[in-house]
């Protein structure tokens, strides 16, 4: 069996080999659309554009045709063109009463704890203040738009994930965009799941549109979906293309990419809870990336061992095995100093330590969207009610960027207030560096204000 294992899920050996393998970093291809994306082209277009010239034409015929150009788009897509395109109160009541009382009682706690977390980030942000003439005035944003995804998937965690720190950050006008779907009754709708998310984090306005278009009708608005300051939320790769076009027109958050796990284990770790917390990263998509760096051999083969036999009965078993095999993958390393390099060099969206004194590494990880130390704090979890907002950077691109967290949702304006005193203080050190730039007209205004005193 475990030569069966290991012949599906290689092991690489030693550093040089896991960051060889891990640093080429496989990533889909822009241009590559696959024959489903080919056949929603055709729907929406005469002829059969390439991937950037189908996401700018979705752009321009948003910006050009409104509610229409929205309805059109997501009929082609979709397969589902609501008439309004606000989700209304009575498909709220509706979701209410379809969501059980359990799972609706389960949002309330995951909410009640990203909220919790994401005030306690508030204390701790950056405040207003003034001292001496200068200072700072810290805002939150006027409109913000968030992209919840799936159809077939639902995800009324990112809802919460990204509602809530919103909220909290005191962003006065939050709207959510989602796509619909047809329902039994013929109209579109967007999932009950998620309109009951939206209610328990506090959001009133929920637009029934996705993909490109979404982005698209948020960053210029329509007749029925006001224009927001900035976009946030992951998608697929048209709502990533359209976010990444219209970066200047409307704030973006951050291009997000594939899913990402790295777990760093050593012979302490139970194989098969490392195993159960790959596949959970694994089903994803065939893009995710579970990756195992372990200090140990043994636990690494028996690992492959456990996630065979773990897929066996697992719903999403080709889902998962395939992006074990495409982007994932089990290494093992002679010592966690090892493990921990290359992890700081892939800098993946998770990162969990499995490790002996798990607390005291914490320190040795510099590239993480999230850190989860401890056998007890599995990726999972933060998905859902651990508390952070799942929403992290991925693609290597924490080595610069974070979590989502309230800092986003808020803008600082700088105050410069100096007295007469401080400005003959320091103005001709000013004066003296705008001349150096051949800035006169810099110079003169501040020669002027103390020639006039």
């Amino acid at each position: 069996m475990v030569g069966a294992a290991n012949a599906e899920l290689p092991i690489w050996q030693g550093a040089e080999q896991a960051r060889e393998r891990l640093l080429a970093r496989r990533r889909p291809d822009d241009d590559e659309l696959s024959e489903f994306e080919r056949q929603i082209l055709r729907r929406l277009f005469d002829d059969e554009p390439e991937f950037e010239e189908a996401v700018r034409r979705i752009i321009d015929r948003v910006r050009s045709g409104g509610d229409d150009a929205v309805r059109e788009i997501a009929e082609a897509i979709d397969g589902a063109a609501p008439d309004s395109l606000v989700v209304t109160e009575a498909e709220f009541a509706q979701a209410r009463r379809e969501v059980s009382p359990d799972l609706v009682s389960a949002l309330q706690h995951a909410a009640e704890r990203v909220r919790r977390y994401h005030e306690l980030q508030l204390e701790h942000a950056a405040q207003s203040f003034s001292s001496d003439g200068l200072g700072q005035v810290v805002r939150p944003l006027a409109r913000v738009g968030l992209y919840v995804p799936g159809t077939a998937a639902v995800y009324p965690s990112t809802v919460l994930h990204t509602a809530i720190p919103a909220m909290v950050a005191g962003v006065p006008e939050v709207v959510i965009a989602s796509p619909a779907v047809p329902a039994d009754d013929g109209s579109a709708r967007v999932n009950a799941l998620k309109l009951v998310a939206a209610e328990i984090a506090g959001v009133s306005t929920v637009y029934k549109v996705g993909g490109a278009q979404a982005i698209a009708a948020l960053a210029y608005g329509t007749e029925s979906i006001g224009a927001v300051d900035k976009i946030f939320g992951p998608g697929n790769r048209f709502v990533t293309a359209a976010k990444r076009r219209l970066y200047g027109v409307v704030g973006i958050d951050a291009i997000y990419g594939p899913t990402e796990t790295l777990i760093i284990a050593d012979d302490s770790a139970n194989p098969e809870l490392v195993a159960a917390d790959l596949l959970a990263q694994a089903e994803h998509d065939d893009f995710a990336a579970p990756i195992l760096i372990s200090t140990s051999e043994s636990l690494a083969r028996e690992v492959a061992r456990q996630v065979i036999e773990q897929c066996a009965d697992l719903p999403r078993r080709q889902i998962a095995l395939s992006s074990l095999q495409n982007r994932g993958g089990l290494a093992y390393v002679p010592d966690l100093d090892q493990a921990l390099d290359i992890a700081n060099e892939y800098a993946p969206e998770h990162l969990a330590l499995v490790v002996e004194d798990a607390r005291e590494r914490v320190g040795d990880v510099h590239n993480a969207g999230g850190l989860f130390v401890g056998e007890a704090s599995p990726e999972a979890l933060g998905d859902y009610v651990a508390g952070p907002s799942h929403v992290m950077p991925t693609g290597g691109s924490a080595r610069f960027a974070s979590a989502l967290n309230v800092g986003e949702f808020m803008k600082i304006t700088t105050v410069v207030q100096v007295s007469d005193d401080l400005l003959d203080e320091v103005s001709a050190d000013a004066e003296l560096i705008a001349h150096a730039e051949q800035l006169d007209a810099h110079a003169r205004s501040l020669e002027r204000r103390r020639r006039d005193r």
